[in-house]
């Protein structure tokens, strides 16, 4: 049987880490409540955004903006968004093996993939498997704000424009609860003009407009724009996700720690009372052989 003192201080150090966990969880729940309604703030304007955009789209056409013309898609530029910290259950295990079977069954359909990254956690899980990064952003989610959107828009964007990638996608955690995340690949750009017709049809019922700029200038100032507050949302959408499943994973695991310290506990009493019967039949064997 294990010994009393090795017993006591593995259950001091559940201790300690129950005490860590349940900070944890508190820090988390106190975030996920602003994370959670940013993005349920956000969500409707980029809806919108979508719609307008959509809608506009389809009533000028493809040749437009160079963001609305669809291409063969040989290249394709894939966003993935994950955390620079771990201990959040499955929020970004999840999201990067579904990643790398995306890219493992993309491989002959597009002569080219060019990762982007941000977060740490999945920086680390495709170098070590040989995957090359395009470029990475760390230290996003933390310190979130629109700064950071721009300029993945830009980057993105710019890459587009000048022919490094026909198509952009971007992988990341969708919030649903604080116990729910799921994984999304959604196409940003280019911009489906067949998809925006029938809203945009919906939308205006059919009426034109007139524009003033022009189209193409209104265009010109919409779309980068709107790219940006897709991104935004992905990101507030990550934000959200990851304090929701780090709260619900420290919360598990401080539920597991007062197990474990309740099996330890009945652990040592037994161990304790075995001390103590050995040592009672130790002294009555003593008494019994100076008897005889």
């Amino acid at each position: 049987m294990a010994n009393l003192r090795a017993i006591r201080k593995r259950i001091g150090s559940v201790k300690s880490t129950q005490q860590i966990t349940k900070a944890m969880k508190m820090v988390s729940a106190a975030k996920l409540k602003r994370a959670q309604d940013a993005i349920i703030a956000a969500r409707p304007f980029a809806r919108k955004m979508r719609e307008v955009v959509q809608a506009l789209a389809a009533r000028v056409g493809e040749d437009a903006h160079p963001l609305l013309a669809a291409r063969e898609a040989k290249k394709l530029a894939l966003l993935v968004v994950t955390t620079d910290r771990g201990l959040c259950g499955g929020f970004n295990s999840n999201l990067l093996r579904a990643t790398y079977r995306f890219l493992a069954a993309n491989r002959e359909k597009y002569e080219e993939i060019a990762v982007f990254i941000v977060g740490r956690k999945a920086r680390e899980f495709l170098r070590r498997r040989d995957v090359p990064l395009r470029k990475e952003y760390l230290n996003v989610l933390g310190s979130l704000s629109y700064a950071h959107s721009a300029t993945l828009s830009e980057d993105l964007v710019g890459g587009f424009l000048a022919g490094d990638f026909d198509e952009v996608q971007v992988a990341f955690n969708e919030f649903r609860s604080a116990i729910s995340q799921v994984v999304r690949f959604e196409k940003l750009f280019p911009i489906s003009v067949e998809r925006g017709g029938a809203e945009g049809a919906a939308a205006g019922g059919g009426i034109d407009f007139l524009y003033e700029p022009s189209q193409k200038e209104i265009l010109a100032a919409l779309l980068p724009k709107y790219v940006e507050t897709q991104l935004f949302r992905v990101l507030l959408e990550s934000v959200a996700g990851e304090h929701g499943a780090r709260m619900t994973a420290m919360d598990s695991a401080t539920n597991n720690s007062v197990d474990m310290i309740a099996r330890l506990t009945l652990q040592m009493n037994r161990a304790r009372q075995a001390t103590i019967t050995k040592e009672l039949m130790e002294i009555i064997g003593g008494a019994e052989a100076l008897k005889g």
